[in-house]
């Protein structure tokens, strides 16, 4: 189950039509719910400071202080040694939609619990016009 986002989660119409495949046949509960919760926007819409799908941001982990950049993708492009994380992993549902400032939870192998707030959007394909991304 993730955290209560308080409104906070965006989705571009594509991210979330997209994210919706791989709910069919009840798979992922905890993504269904995301998509159930967030707010879905035209991709000219969504506000220049939202992680989304392809977005490289940086985070910085509340626990051990340390900042990450790290580039949200779906499975089929996932490197996490090279900072891309799919979406699908808990990292990658606790931070697509929030906005910069928001703090992002998640629990990871291992049941390790992460906290980490979004500092900084550093490219994100809406921003510079390509909404097909």
């Amino acid at each position: 189950m993730l955290p209560p986002n308080n409104g906070e989660r965006r989705l571009t119409e594509l991210d979330f039509t997209r994210l919706s495949k791989f709910t069919a046949a009840g798979a992922l509960p905890q993504l269904h719910d995301l998509l159930d919760e967030a707010e879905v926007v035209p991709a000219r819409a969504i506000p220049g400071d939202v992680v989304t799908m392809y977005a490289q941001f940086v985070i910085r982990d509340l626990k051990l202080q340390n900042r990450q950049t790290l580039v949200l993708c779906y499975p089929a492009d996932a490197e996490p040694a090279k900072g891309y994380i799919s979406v699908l992993s808990p990292a990658g549902m606790g931070l697509i939609g929030l906005p910069v400032g928001a703090v992002a939870r998640w629990v990871g192998p291992g049941g390790v619990e992460s906290v980490a707030q979004i500092e900084g959007i550093l490219f994100q394909p809406e921003a510079t016009g390509d909404y097909l991304t």
